[in-house]
């Protein structure tokens, strides 16, 4: 199917359905594909703490999972 039929079944579908709940979801999902192509820029502040992070895992100094959960529940204890 071309994107052209598509588009046509589509719009029949939607001016024959009376349920607002689905039409409010296919909204939804057309408004989200819109917003999800816009691209995110980072703050410098923000650049610098991913820059960071990155050298603290290369440098090694991070926490395993098992390890995290470990020092979280010996906080929560005190």
């Amino acid at each position: 199917m071309t994107v052209r039929e598509l588009k046509k079944k589509l719009i029949g579908k939607i001016d024959q359905s009376e349920d607002s709940e689905l039409l409010e979801e296919m909204y939804r999902l057309i408004a989200n594909e819109e917003s999800d192509s816009s691209i995110y820029e980072l703050s410098e502040e923000q650049i610098r703490a991913v820059e960071e992070g990155q050298l603290q895992y290369k440098n090694g100094q991070f926490l395993t999972d098992k390890q995290a959960d470990k020092d979280i529940e010996e906080w929560l204890d005190k």
